[in-house]
């Protein structure tokens, strides 16, 4: 069997960046290079149906080794990594026995993780860790996830006197981007459930997530020599301004936490003439999500009609729903990734996702997915981490998932 370290560095060394506001999936062509590798790589490790699609999406079958009737179950993962930080010449570094100190990513660089910032880094002591050089991320979301259904899928061929049922793994392009389900053949696909490993710290179980909207906001001002502006100038900058104001002050990602929602402005582009902004709504209360949809509109308008014309433009749409509703009506999937963790000597951590992942649509689309742990940390940026152990029990997770399910009623 490939050692998980290996399997791992290598496709974290693949740039596989996905980008934003590009129609074609996938939105980068790189992302192709680890789609057919991991093609590749499936068809010769032996797993069967082992298809890649017009769009990059990567589907294989561990097919059953008993007449035992077991559910299908499906393990997911995303190949892109985040647009948020370069993914180009990943250079991973390995630090064995880890001695709970700061960790120099760059000395020309003078780039340091330290666990006085980073106190999860304090948890690790002891064990071997996989960090950026500094200057990109590392990657480990979510090609930790790919590596580890890979490996285990790898253990489950190498042992066929193990009994299991039925296993669809999957693996999919621009998740990063909100795209990963988009063109995601769940009946395809043809698992009774399936579980993302796209999770952050060891114990990591997750079967709620936000419900999101995204907002675009358009303020066309009116530009003006500002030596002749009095009662003709309309500066786009200022009711832009006027506008953020009218939104609470504490419920913005940086004050929030838990079950807290919020309104995110992540992007401000213009000048007097005309802004335009981008917002992120969130909340995990279906309830709140509808007002925070209303409060926005309200302000709007209250603009609009401050100057007596239509000079704020909204186009909001909403992106996922919390999974939540999906998954009670079949919660013992949960108790089952639960059950899995404590054989594995893991304690399960059960919390909301303060975001979303493609377990979240593709609930919605008849496959409910809660979301495992991949072990990694600090994603989207250069103090991106992952201890060794917390993969290797990511991939004991999975296996036990697998042979629990062969005690389903």
């Amino acid at each position: 069997m490939k050692d998980i370290v290996d399997r791992f560095l290598g496709y974290v060394k693949i740039d596989t960046e996905s980008k934003p506001d590009v129609e074609d999936i996938p939105s980068t062509p790189k992302q192709w290079k680890l789609a057919k590798a991991l093609f590749n790589e499936l068809r010769q490790m032996g797993l069967e149906e082992v298809t890649i699609d017009d769009h990059a999406y990567v589907m294989a079958t561990l097919p059953a080794n008993t007449e035992q009737k077991i559910p299908v179950i499906g393990f997911i993962a995303h190949m892109d990594t985040s647009p948020d930080f370069t993914a180009g010449k990943v250079q991973p570094v390995i630090h064995k026995n880890y001695d709970g100190k700061e960790i120099v990513l760059n000395k020309e660089q003078n780039i340091v993780m330290s666990p006085d910032y980073f106190t999860d880094l304090k948890k690790y002591k002891g064990k071997t860790l996989i960090t950026t050089d500094g200057t990109t991320l590392l990657g480990a979301d979510d090609k930790a996830g790919v590596a580890e259904i890979v490996t285990a899928m790898e253990f489950m061929l190498a042992n066929p006197e193990i009994k299991h049922g039925k296993v669809r793994i999957g693996f999919t392009p621009d998740e990063e981007v909100g795209k990963g389900a988009d063109l995601f053949d769940v009946k395809k696909f043809g698992a009774d459930f399936a579980y993302t490993m796209d999770g952050g710290e060891v114990g990591e179980l997750e079967f709620e997530n936000f419900n999101a909207a995204g907002a675009e906001v358009t303020i066309q001002g009116k530009s003006v020599h500002p030596g002749y502006a009095k009662n003709k100038m309309v500066n786009a900058i200022l009711v832009a301004n006027e506008l953020i104001n009218r939104f609470p002050k504490n419920e913005v990602p940086e004050k929030t936490e838990g079950y807290e929602g919020f309104y995110h402005l992540y992007i401000f582009r213009g000048g007097v003439d005309k802004v335009t902004m981008q917002y992120i709504i969130r909340d995990h209360n279906k309830a709140r999500f509808e007002d925070r949809k209303r409060f926005f509109k309200e302000q709007v308008e209250a603009i609009n009609r401050q100057f007596g014309e239509e000079i704020v433009l909204l186009d909001m749409k909403d992106q996922y729903y919390n999974m939540r509703e999906k998954i009670e009506p079949v919660l013992y999937i949960v108790d089952l990734a639960k059950k899995a963790m404590e054989d594995a000597e893991v304690t399960p951590i059960v919390k909301a996702i303060r975001g979303g992942t493609d377990g979240a649509r593709l609930s919605f689309e008849g496959l409910p997915c809660p979301n495992i742990f991949a072990g990694g940390h600090n994603f989207h940026g250069r103090y991106e981490f992952v201890p060794v152990e917390s993969m290797k029990k990511a991939v004991e997770v999975i296996i036990n998932i697998v042979l629990l399910a062969a005690e389903i009623e």
